[in-house]
């Protein structure tokens, strides 16, 4: 990893991280370094305490230990982000993934990437940063790729997927490697884009040179635009065209989704399949993205209403216990539960939202 390169990138990254932190701590949930206060006060950071309790309680696979490192990245829980980041060594495999449980998938541990190499930063750990160089360095040289580079999601296959997108982009683009993350989004565009309808398929065969699943599934257009909201934001100011242009494609998508919101707010799990059980993790991701966006200019301030009730509607979803139900839910995500992953777009969500609302009020 160029150390300096990664620097430069988490200037980018902490910037919009001082509201969501300041939040925390404002509310009495717990101090920048994650030590526990009085109690919270705000909606927000009580939906945050909630969730948090209640993912750090689930048993996680790779992609679920990462997901939940960068919401506690981006709620300013430093604590949580070093736990997290030495639970995920524990789980190394020999090529240099982290968090890996049963098999793993080849890009799935990258979704913790930016959180890692963060630890590594703060604590000057060199077992965290062998780690987290190694992780990085299995992402950019050694995972399974086709002719062109384009990294495979699935393990023992050659089939990319919309979730992909939030996992080696934000990744390779918070470590500098800038050309790299966006070729990585623009391959994974051509084969799963769908420019009518505005939504991503789920999942490509690049063997076969066919979809494997052609849905439009909700929870992977809500992953593909968090990674694009993510990925942009570590894009210099200089990167300018691919700024716009990953802009106006998180945007087509969010549009795409909206089309298909249900009265409620929610989503179908496959979002033009009503017959498909309502989802709650979608409005989560897309909020996120939409106040992301917003917190970044990039995108206008006219979805922000769609983005509020989004987040109501998901905040009526937690149980007592800080649960969200009805996500698309582990271990299998064929049905109606719970998952690491729709608590942690909880909290990103509700940073997220909070992030939004201080950006605008410091802009008058």
């Amino acid at each position: 990893m160029n150390r300096r390169t990664f620097m430069n990138a988490v200037a980018v990254l902490s910037a919009p991280l001082v509201a969501g932190a300041s939040l925390v701590a404002r509310a009495g949930q717990l101090t920048p370094n994650g030590d526990r206060k009085s109690k919270p006060h705000s909606e927000s950071a009580l939906q945050i305490e909630k969730a948090t309790a209640a993912a750090m309680a689930m048993q996680r696979r790779d992609w679920e230990q990462g997901i939940l490192a960068q919401a506690m990245l981006e709620a300013g829980d430093r604590k949580r982000v070093v736990l997290l980041t030495k639970a995920a060594i524990v789980q190394r495999t020999p090529d240099g993934r982290l968090g890996v449980v049963i098999s793993g998938s080849p890009t799935d541990p990258s979704m913790g990437g930016v959180a890692y190499a963060k630890a590594s930063e703060w604590t000057g750990d060199p077992n965290i940063r062998e780690a987290a160089d190694g992780l990085l360095d299995w992402i950019r040289r050694r995972s399974p790729r086709n002719e062109e580079g384009i990294l495979y999601h699935a393990p023992r296959a050659a089939e990319m997927w919309s979730d992909g997108l939030n996992c080696a982009p934000p990744f390779l683009a918070a470590m500098g490697h800038y050309d790299e993350a966006v070729k990585q989004i623009e391959g994974y565009r051509q084969r799963l884009w769908n420019p009518e309808k505005k939504l991503m398929a789920h999942i490509w065969d690049d063997g076969v040179h066919q979809f494997k699943d052609g849905n439009f599934w909700g929870g992977g257009n809500g992953w593909a635009a968090a990674g694009l909201a993510r990925t942009i934001k570590s894009l210099p100011q200089e990167r300018k065209r691919d700024r716009e242009r990953l802009a106006e494609f998180c945007r087509e998508i969010v549009d795409g989704c909206l089309v298909h919101q249900r009265p409620d707010g929610l989503f179908h799990d496959v979002v033009d399949q009503p017959a498909t059980f309502v989802e709650t993790n979608l409005a989560q991701m897309l909020a996120y993205a939409v106040f992301e966006g917003v917190s970044q200019g990039w995108m206008p301030r006219s979805y922000l209403e769609r983005a509020h009730g989004m987040r109501g509607a998901a905040r009526g979803r937690m149980d007592a216990f800080g649960f969200v139900q009805g996500v698309c839910g582990a271990p299998g995500f064929d049905r109606s539960g719970v998952s690491t992953e729709g608590q942690a777009f909880c909290i990103l969500m509700e940073v997220a939202g909070e992030r939004a609302d201080w950006t605008l009020r410091a802009k008058g």
